[in-house]
This record gives structure tokens, C-alpha cells and sequence, in this order.
């Protein structure tokens, strides 16, 4: 680790563990207002959020920035005014215009090159697995680097007018959401390079809890590259020093990186995102369900997507003795469903407690549910979906054989304690 990330996993661990006060970091005061019980979603303070610990790295630097519609941050116009404390209703604090980090870089003199961007795109409105085209931002005038196009990771020709490459995306926590095989390619770039990788942290909504097959690495590919579980309870930011700090990279290789922590989080704060990270995950409940709900993206009917519950119903033309039902139709989050027009038959999810584990149950239930012709699970490119989303075959085996959710989640046990014993090395906050 090196010496400014150590610097700043301290900031960290101490505002997230002092009691209230101030505290002296490089000579300057920081406020240390943390009170756990009485901690909001508006006082969780993200990286993007503290410039005086990123900005000054960036000055007088050639700057990429890897981000979409979730990287925003404060601008200086002030919209209206709220109370300091949602619990107590005590002060008044004003509310910012938030502005995408990529103004406010430009906003504050940083000599920003480019744009990187992922899956769904830099403005986050492209469909899942659809091909995001490289281009010029409209405002700025900056160039669009894909990053889900002819290229998952970026070339050395796309770092070499730059000397710092600065990360903000909001991640869910999935092992199979990509925005972590994004991360996992720029650091890569950046350690071949030399270049200087920063990732500003933001909190895991999922972040409370780890569950989940860990991947067997025969089955890697961009939807799951890492040996970890499904849920992997850590922040963007700690995820990115277990890549480093693991020698996942190539050649097992590290990068020259810097963590931006978040302030007033914990792993068990609920965290309600002020920014859909994907079209197709539009609220909290939707994210809630995602590590359960996305398996269903590998079996012969709908996930939800085409409606206004996508990952939070699922059902098929197949599941006719299940009692809800609906119609995929063309969306803004999908523009040609699975079963556009097609009654589907399933379950509504919608109204489901808060998880804090992964539900097989239903996915169980709709296999023995199932009356299609065609197999239940469907295939691409002559693989197993459900095997690159499980990480393994087993899970689609197992259910194949009829075990029981507890006699599935009991086959993972071995391998999740192994990760949490990894896990905690890299861990910023409690």
C-alpha cells in the first residue's frame, strides 16, 4: 500500500471510529461529525465529495476520467436549504446543485484529456450488453472513450497523453454488475503504463453482506473476472486495493493507485442512491433484489426488464400455474425484451422484505415450475448463462438435483469464510 492511500485508509478509520470533535490530517483540521445513530443517507460524504484530499493531486496533471451519470458531486450553486440532521431536525444547511464530476473537474482548473466510459454508457441510457459507442461529449467537447465496444480495456494509446486516470462510478455490489471488470481493466492499463489510478469511493447499497458462490476462475469472463462471491460486501474503493493487493492484474501487477474514502459510512448503513447506476435498476428495491433476482437473466423467460419492475418480477410464458402476471413491451431501459408482447407468468418480488442474503427460492420454484419445450436455462455462445452469472456449474446442477436452498447455500460456506478472511485485509470501514 502506498504511502497516500495509507495516509487516507487512516482519515478513514479514524472518522469512522472517533467520537465527535476534530481531527489534524497533514496540518489542516477535519470536522469529524459522526455520530452513528444518528447518521442519514445525506451525511454519508463520498469521495467525489472531498476535493481538497484529490484536487491538489490533479493539478498541473493530464487527467482521464472513468465515470457515468452515478459520478456527480456538489457544484457551487446553492438550490434550496434542509435540515442538518434528519433525525433531530436541528440546523440548516443548504442544498447544492449537484453537477457530474467531470464539470467540476473542468470547473476547477483540471486539465481533463478524455472520457472514459462503461456499460449503459457515459449518460447510463444504453441497454445492457448493447455495444457503447465511442464519441464527443456535447458540452464539454471532450472525447467519449468506450470502454464496452471494440475495447474492455483501455489501449496504452488511450493513456498516453495523460498522467493520472481518476475513477467515480457507483457499483451495487454484484459481482456480475460490470463496473468492477471496468475497474479491474483501467488499474491493468495504468500498472503497464505507469500511470497513476485514483478512485473516489462511493458507498455499496449492498454493502452489508456477503453470500454467494465464489467463482471458479474457469468461469471468468467480463461478468464475473475475480474469485469472489456474488455479494462481496465491500466499497468500489475497497475492491480496488483487493485487485491490487491480490495480484489479480496481469502478471499480477500494481497499480500505482489511491483510495478517496467515503466519510460517516459503515458496511450496515442502508444507502439510497441519489442516481439510477443502470436503466434497468431505477430504485432501492430493484437494487435490493439484483444479486437474487439477476439469475433470472439465464433461464427461458423475463426478468422484468420491458416493465416497470425489471429485477423486481420474473416470469415466462412457461410458468402458467404462477399467479402474477405481465407484458414485456419496449422501454427506455429495454428496447426489445425478451417476450415483448408475450404474456409472462411468475412472481411479483416488488413488495419482498429488505435481503441481506441472496433468495434461491424463487429461482427453485420457478425451475420446478417450469412447462416449456425448450430448456429452462438458456445458452450463449454455447455456454450456460447461469454458469458465468453463478461463477460455477454447480448451482445449476444443484438445482437440477433438487436440493434445497439451505442445502445449496450449505456447499458455499467453505469458500465464503476463505474470502472473508481475504476480504478483511482490504476493508476500509467497519
Amino acid at each position: 500500500m502506498n504511502q497516500k492511500l495509507f495516509k487516507y485508509t487512516l482519515i478513514a478509520l479514524f472518522l469512522a471510529n472517533s467520537s465527535l470533535g476534530q481531527i489534524t490530517i497533514d496540518g489542516k483540521e477535519i470536522e469529524n461529525n459522526q455520530d452513528h445513530s444518528l447518521i442519514t443517507n445525506s451525511e454519508i460524504i463520498t469521495g467525489a465529495q472531498q476535493p481538497n484530499l484529490y484536487l491538489p493531486e490533479l493539478k498541473g496533471k493530464r487527467v482521464g476520467v472513468v465515470t457515468n451519470q452515478t459520478g456527480i458531486t456538489n457544484g457551487t450553486k446553492i438550490i434550496g436549504k434542509k435540515s442538518c440532521n434528519e433525525k433531530t431536525g436541528m440546523g440548516s444547511c443548504a442544498i447544492f446543485e449537484q453537477i457530474s464530476i467531470v464539470d467540476f473537474l473542468i470547473d476547477n482548473g483540471i486539465d481533463v484529456k478524455k472520457i472514459f466510459s462503461p456499460e449503459h454508457g457515459f449518460r447510463g441510457d444504453v441497454d445492457a450488453g448493447e455495444t457503447v459507442k465511442s464519441g464527443k461529449d456535447i458540452k464539454t467537447g471532450l472525447p467519449i472513450v468506450s470502454l464496452y465496444g471494440k475495447n474492455k480495456k483501455p489501449t496504452a494509446t488511450q493513456y498516453a497523453d495523460l498522467d493520472i486516470v481518476l475513477f467515480d462510478i457507483q457499483d451495487v455490489g454484484a459481482r456480475f454488475y460490470t463496473y468492477i471488470s471496468t475497474l479491474h481493466y483501467i488499474m491493468e492499463t495504468a500498472a503497464e503504463t505507469g500511470k497513476k489510478v485514483i478512485v473516489l469511493d462511493r458507498p455499496n447499497p449492498n454493502g452489508h453482506y456477503v453470500d454467494g458462490p465464489v467463482l471458479d476462475m474457469k468461469h471468468s469472463t467480463f461478468v464475473g473476472m475475480h474469485p469472489v462471491p456474488v455479494v462481496y460486501g465491500m466499497t468500489i474503493g475497497e475492491y480496488a486495493q483487493m485487485i491490487n493487493g491480490e495480484g489479480w492484474l496481469a502478471n499480477k501487477a500494481k497499480a500505482d493507485l489511491a483510495v478517496i474514502p467515503l466519510r460517516n459510512y459503515t458496511h450496515q448503513l442502508k444507502y439510497s442512491l441519489p442516481v439510477k447506476p443502470s436503466p434497468n435498476l431505477p430504485n432501492d428495491k430493484s437494487i435490493n433484489l439484483y444479486p437474487s433476482t439477476c439469475f433470472f437473466e439465464a433461464f427461458n423467460g423475463s426478468e422484468g426488464r420491458g416493465t416497470d419492475k425489471p429485477f423486481q418480477v420474473y416470469g415466462s410464458p412457461y410458468l402458467k400455474n404462477m399467479p402474477y402476471q405481465f407484458v414485456p413491451k419496449p422501454n427506455e431501459g429495454a428496447k426489445n425484451p425478451r417476450f415483448n408482447g408475450e404474456i409472462c407468468y411468475g412472481e411479483d418480488l416488488s413488495d419482498a422484505d429488505f435481503l441481506s442474503e441472496i433468495n434461491l427460492e424463487w429461482l427453485i420454484r420457478a425451475y420446478n415450475n417450469y412447462e416449456g419445450k425448450d430448456p429452462f436455462w438458456i445458452k450463449q455462445s454455447g455456454a450456460f448463462w447461469i454458469d458465468k452469472l453463478a461463477g460455477t456449474d454447480q448451482l445449476r446442477k444443484q438445482i437440477e438435483q433438487g436440493l434445497s436452498e439451505a442445502e445449496i447455500k450449505a456447499s458455499w460456506q467453505k469458500d465464503l469464510e476463505a474470502f472473508k478472511k481475504i476480504r478483511v485485509k482490504y476493508l476500509i470501514y467497519p
